[in-house]
């Protein structure tokens, strides 16, 4: 893929980064080279790999899926501005 002058400029104004006009030419021809190693990357073929979620073969460590409410809510609620029984009271914001 190609990247003009017209692109990296519209691209700068996206990401809210001042680029100077006689920066354009270089910054279209780094960002076309950046695209175009992409592109190159798109052509190995990875249908034989396995998908990567670490570079070390290990596996979790799991611990049970308890629903816990920490056994304490009135310390956690002690700071609350305002509480109705064991839960947060905040104002409405939504009509």
């Amino acid at each position: 893929m190609s990247v003009d002058e017209t692109m990296v400029r519209r691209i700068a104004n996206l990401a809210r980064i001042g680029v100077e006009d006689a920066e354009l030419p270089a910054l279209a021809k780094e960002l076309s080279a950046i695209l175009g190693f992409v592109e190159q990357l798109s052509e190995v073929d990875t249908e034989q790999v396995k998908p990567l979620t670490s570079a070390v073969d290990t596996t979790m460590r799991l611990r049970a899926d308890e629903v816990t409410d920490g056994g304490y809510p009135q310390d956690v609620l002690a700071n609350a501005p305002d509480k109705d029984d064991d839960y947060f009271a905040v104002p409405k914001v939504v009509e």
